[in-house]
């Protein structure tokens, strides 16, 4: 007579679909682990190659382009200028800092985490080494001031910036007259008596303009505070009789 094989007890069974439960549960957990590390990870990815190639953030650290910009304000600045568009007088500029423009300024400490939130576009870049003016004067353009009337030229033209001066600014409290060279700007500030731009730089590399390629984009948008929100639109009018 065959013996017939032990058959498993129910605390034998009930141990076994524990067992068995919990493989589920720890395997479903290492897959949703994996899932979310694909998604952040490809969300970092994306957002920095914005912040590279499209679009990056920055933070407004100085008063040098008030009232168009205040001290700590969020800006937009689109990275596509001047790579595929050439920058035009009356754009709001984002560069480095050509040769100690900023003199002894300390970037503000910050921690690991927001560095790497910078690096990766999701918080703005302090301003570091870089500055924010208005081109003024493209290559080749013959920039002065002051005329009889206290104006700026631009070839001969005059312009009128009440567009972007505060009431009752003067366009330049000290004098200039310049040559833009070829591949490079000349910017002011829009807070014309605080702001130290191609007007005071002269001695300094590059004689006081910007080269081009120093140039990381245009802004064109403020983000932060929200009643600060709106586009920053290049003043063309201004510029529009400049030959």
């Amino acid at each position: 007579m065959l013996a017939s094989p032990d058959l498993p007890t129910r605390r034998e069974l009930r141990l076994a679909e524990s067992a068995e439960s919990k493989g589920k549960s720890r395997n479903g957990f290492l897959n949703l682990l994996k899932e979310t590390g694909i998604i952040v990870g490809s969300a970092l990815i994306v957002s920095w190659l914005i912040k590279t190639f499209l679009v990056q953030a920055f933070y407004i650290p100085s008063e040098s382009m008030e009232a168009t910009l205040d001290v700590g304000d969020r800006v937009l600045v689109s990275r596509l200028v001047p790579r595929f568009r050439q920058v035009s007088r009356g754009d709001i500029v984002v560069f480095r800092d050509p040769g100690d423009w900023l003199g002894a300024y300390t970037v503000p400490e910050r921690g690991l985490v927001t560095r790497a939130l910078t690096l990766v576009g999701l918080l703005p870049q302090d301003s570091g080494e870089h500055l924010i003016k208005r081109a003024i004067g493209v290559p080749g353009d013959h920039v002065a001031c002051c005329d009889a009337a206290g104006l700026v030229s631009i070839n001969g033209e005059p312009i009128m910036e009440a567009l972007y001066l505060a009431p009752g600014v003067s366009p330049s409290v000290s004098s200039f007259d310049v040559v833009v060279p070829d591949g490079t700007l000349f910017v002011m500030g829009d807070n014309r008596p605080n702001s130290a731009d191609s007007r005071y730089n002269s001695e300094k590399p590059y004689g006081g303009f910007v080269p081009i390629d120093n140039v990381v984009g245009t802004a064109f948008a403020t983000i932060w505070p929200f009643n600060h929100l709106g586009l920053l639109r290049n003043p063309s009018s201004v510029f529009e009789l400049v030959p």
